[in-house]
């Protein structure tokens, strides 16, 4: 079992910084568009505010529409669920206690979390 886990640790450390696998990538948006649907916060989009669940319907859609476009999950966030395409307007968030933050901000610590926890789960025996 070591050397299981060895190997993979070693794997690992040969893919770039920040690179994920073809399964992977799909996995952690769909992480993270579930996140923002099940936040609670408030998403403000070309200077309205929507709900959390408008929000992840939003970013579905441009997923959905323009994913060819975003072969990283840090991609994704960049040129999709940062902004809007028509506007170049920042989206914005807003979470009780915490101060608006920019979507792109508030995805990218998301996912750095989400991707530590994986991580861990992954070299757990």
């Amino acid at each position: 079992m070591r050397t299981v886990i060895a190997t993979l640790v070693f794997l690992v450390g040969l893919l770039p910084a920040g690179a994920r696998t073809d399964d992977e990538v799909p996995a952690e948006i769909d992480y993270l568009l579930s996140a923002v649907g099940s936040s609670g916060c408030a998403f403000i989009r070309n200077g309205e505010r929507h709900d959390s669940a408008e929000a992840e319907d939003h970013l579905r859609m441009k997923y959905r529409k323009g994913k060819r476009h975003v072969p990283t999950t840090e991609m994704f966030i960049e040129r999709l669920a940062s902004g809007s395409s028509l506007s170049k307007k920042s989206y914005y968030i807003e979470c009780k206690g915490q101060e608006r933050i920019t979507s792109g901000e508030w995805l990218t610590n998301l996912l750095n979390e989400y991707r530590v926890g994986t991580e861990r789960k992954a070299l757990k025996p």
